[in-house]
């Protein structure tokens, strides 16, 4: 673990294994409550002592990503080798967190406050107001397995960037993608203890959420987690940035249904579906439907399913094995309530748990989990629907609304769906799998209260000042 910029190693240590063939790939610290009181003691006294510099942070923000940039294959390395994640993606998730901290070094420059014109009103005249961001305390950071470090980034460049010190806890699955990025951020000018990380369970990792020295916990994970944290958490401030059941609505007027299909499927299958805006419910219009189906089929069929460190892997092993087995249940499910498996469905002998195949399912009932629960894993469901506006009905029958997605080539029913569907975000002839690093990224509903993206996180992360000086204009 890191704290207060050393190592802290225990007795009690833990094996992290390869998902795909079970090797073990490193070990961690078990990190126990004193670890997370230290590292929240130490969070502390930074955030009580003298700050660091807006231009300080910022140079140590660019300072992590051209080292990031420079060590992105071995980073990728690391990723793919405790998530299984096949190495080509692993290589875009490390270039994308250079760009997530790049972005919030010109965050953490040009964030301002506002100035009020209190001389509106007539209790006003005479006085100057404005306002000035100041770090909200302590950040506890909670993060998930699937994006070990652009989620991480997500949360600890913006942190840097608003000037609060931060306790990472990152998931149990994918911690060592999670302590190299500690170690650079210290090789590149960060002080010690302005990033602390403690592994830990989920059951520990409770008393940092309920640590009165924490100010504000920002998690990304499961719904159900997320919200427990909320409740937990009365007197911090709490992010969450929780799951969806995605869905695509593809209307009539389409063009290149074998490209809308190509990337349909690269939405579902990328990393086994493992992220919360994976391509999961897809509605086409009659005229499109038999042939997307049949393109999304052969796309479905060409994704390659092998080890992660081979360059040509689209698709490998789940997280663990009880994920695949609880997908494979959601196929079942989706089956006995009357859809059909087109392509996949199978567990393939591959690596030391098997590989569940990418799978298309047609005729998706609608009261399938596949329909209604985020299933987060390589499966896509795909149903006709009536008309457009059947199908964004559909989209919107789910308690989760983060992404959703549309295809077609008419504004106004593009527009009408932007205004209709009810998620955080909206793609219009993109895959809602889409996103970009410096963009506002979060959900209403089940799938999350904020936003993120740095300029988005910084704001969140800083309170603001009202200041009024009386004798403005000489009165």
């Amino acid at each position: 673990m890191r704290i207060d910029g050393a190592p802290v190693d225990t007795d009690d240590v833990r094996a992290v294994r390869s998902p795909f063939d079970d090797r073990v790939v490193g070990t961690v610290p078990v990190g126990t409550t004193a670890h997370i009181d230290a590292a929240v003691g130490v969070a502390t006294a930074r955030h009580a002592g003298a700050p660091l510099p807006t231009h300080e942070r910022a140079r140590i923000l660019d300072a992590i990503a051209d080292a990031l940039a420079a060590g992105v294959e071995a980073f990728a390395g690391i990723i793919s080798a405790e998530s299984a994640k096949p190495i080509t993606t692993a290589r875009i998730e490390a270039t994308r967190a250079v760009d997530t901290f790049r972005t919030a070094a010109a965050v953490a420059r040009t964030a301002t406050g506002d100035v009020i014109p209190l001389d509106a009103t007539v209790p006003g005249a005479g006085h100057l107001g404005f306002t000035v961001r100041l770090p909200i305390g302590v950040v506890a950071a909670i993060t998930p397995f699937n994006f070990p470090l652009n989620l991480v980034a997500h949360k600890v460049a913006p942190a840097i960037a608003a000037g609060c010190p931060v306790v990472l806890k990152p998931a149990s699955a994918t911690p060592l993608t999670a302590l190299a990025l500690a170690a650079l951020a210290e090789e590149s000018g960060l002080p010690p203890g302005w990033l602390n990380v403690v592994t830990c369970d989920g059951a520990t990792a409770d008393h940092l959420v309920t640590h009165p020295g924490v100010a504000l916990v920002t998690f990304t994970g499961s719904a159900e987690v997320g919200w427990a944290i909320g409740a937990r958490a009365p007197r911090a401030k709490v992010n969450l940035e929780l799951g969806n059941a995605t869905p695509v609505v593809v209307a009539d007027d389409v063009d290149d249904v074998v490209g809308i299909a190509r990337r349909l499927a690269t939405g579902a299958f990328g990393f086994a579906g493992q992220s919360c805006i994976s391509v999961q419910r897809v509605y086409a219009t009659p005229g499109i439907a038999d042939a997307l189906t049949e393109a999304l089929a052969g796309a479905t069929s060409a994704q390659v399913v092998g080890d992660p460190a081979d360059d040509t892997t689209q698709v490998s092993a789940l997280i663990t094995p009880a994920e695949t087995r609880r997908v494979a249940a959601v196929i079942d499910d989706a089956v006995a309530l009357g859809g059909a498996v087109r392509v996949g469905g199978g567990v393939r002998a591959l690596g030391a748990h098997g590989v569940l195949e990418p799978t298309l399912v047609t005729a998706m009932p609608g009261e399938s989990s596949l329909a209604r629960h985020e299933v987060f894993g390589p499966v896509v469901g795909v149903t006709e629907v009536a008309d457009v506006s059947e199908g964004l009905a559909l989209a919107n029958a789910t308690p989760y609304g983060l992404q959703a997605g549309i295809f077609t080539s008419d504004l106004t029913t593009a527009l009408d769906a932007a205004r209709t569907l009810r998620f955080g975000g909206v793609t219009v002839n993109e895959v809602p799998t889409w996103r970009a690093d410096q963009m506002p990224y979060g959900g209403v509903g089940e799938s999350g209260n904020t936003k993120e993206g740095p300029a988005w996180s910084v704001r969140e992360m800083t309170t603001e000042r009202l200041v009024v000086v009386n004798g403005w204009g000489g009165t």
